[in-house]
């Protein structure tokens, strides 16, 4: 995975990548600042149509960001032609979003023949916690 530290710069070929494998995350803004096996890294921001009430970011919203980064850090991970779809996520809710840009981190914990689980970090601008999503990712055999 890319240093926590380095440039904000979205990665413009992994960004392509997840928009044309998960068009979702077009929609949603997502934008891929790094990744390889070790994990991904990713930002999106809070705009007022990604919201609930009061301003708040849609927790909806931002389990749709774990998981597409949780399911770019399997692919990372799997063996030549397999896929992977999620087969179980769950996500903790720490604070509320009512402004700025989210870092999304994706860490495999387990990477096995026929599942990888992933924990996702979505962070504030200040550093605080978001959510915590641990998902759980079949390895697909290949076609």
């Amino acid at each position: 995975m890319t240093d926590p530290n380095a440039a904000t710069a979205a990665d413009p070929g992994l960004t392509d990548l997840a928009h044309t494998q998960m068009p979702l995350t077009r929609l949603l803004g997502l934008e891929i600042l790094g990744g390889d096996a070790a994990g991904v890294r990713a930002r999106c921001s809070w705009a007022p149509e990604r919201c609930t009430s009061n301003g708040v970011l849609h927790g909806g919203f931002l389990m749709a960001m774990a998981d597409s980064v949780g399911a770019m850090a399997a692919v990372f991970n799997l063996p030549q032609g397999a896929g992977t779809s999620t087969i179980e996520s769950k996500t903790n809710f720490f604070r509320a979003v009512t402004e700025g840009d989210l870092t999304i981190t994706a860490t495999p914990v387990h990477v096995g023949r026929t599942t990888i689980v992933v924990q996702t970090d979505i962070t504030r601008p200040d550093g605080k916690l978001v959510t915590r999503t641990t998902q759980t990712q079949a390895v697909l055999a290949p076609r």
